[in-house]
């Protein structure tokens, strides 16, 4: 049971050692209380059913469900808790996805020690967390368009292709897809087809190279 007064936390990412790594940093807080640990996004978004906490520290990268489309996930509840995300990659697209599903800032693993507890704090309070390196006039412009409301690009592929992508490039057959989506083969084969009429491409080894510079999947 969590101690009265202590933030709660989730903490998903699909390597152990940085989830202990994390979770150390986070608990040298006395108001800090990491309630639950997962390895990927589709048991980050499944805990959250029967677990409350206020922050959610997501991975970008990981099985199943990346970060980022659990992030999407989690921002539809009806009381969603904070979200940070957390990553090994300081890559643009990346960072302007997490904005784009609602999380509040994104953290490098390589600065954790130093920006993490920060941008936890920060996301507490409802503000936003930048790290160092993001702090350019793109950033701002991009935050400036997203406070004012104004229209924003939309990605290529919708969310469920973009889920349905990374499965086909974690090697995962139609039918397979298909249990873990509760959608029908034929479904799958259909978002299939769409897919790559979309991105004008012919087989799985173009998706899997799409999928590593979507984000989807680590090279």
């Amino acid at each position: 049971m969590t101690e009265p007064g202590k933030w709660r936390i989730l903490l998903a990412d699909d390597h152990a050692l940085v989830r202990r790594g994390v979770r150390m940093i986070l608990e040298q807080q006395p108001d800090f209380s990491v309630v639950a640990e997962v390895g990927d996004g589709k048991e980050a978004v499944d805990v959250l059913r029967d677990t409350e906490v206020d922050l959610a520290i997501l991975d970008v990268a990981m099985p199943r469900l990346t970060g980022l489309q659990a992030a999407r996930e989690i921002s539809r509840r009806k009381e969603p808790p904070k979200i940070l995300m957390l990553s090994m990659h300081d890559n643009e697209q990346y960072f302007f996805s997490s904005l784009k599903v609602g999380a509040s800032g994104y953290v490098l693993k390589s600065v954790a020690d130093r920006d993490l507890v920060d941008a936890c704090r920060a996301a507490l309070r409802g503000e936003s967390f930048l790290y160092p390196g993001a702090e350019s006039t793109l950033v701002r412009d991009y935050l400036g368009r997203v406070k004012r409301g104004e229209r924003l690009p939309n990605a290529v592929l919708t969310p469920r292709e973009d889920e349905v992508v990374k499965l086909i490039a974690e090697s995962n057959s139609s039918r397979e897809i298909a249990q873990l989506l509760s959608i029908s083969v034929k479904t799958v084969e259909r978002h299939r087809e769409n897919i790559l009429a979309k991105l004008g491409m012919r087989d799985r080894t173009e998706l899997t190279r799409y999928a590593v510079r979507a984000g989807l999947i680590e090279p």
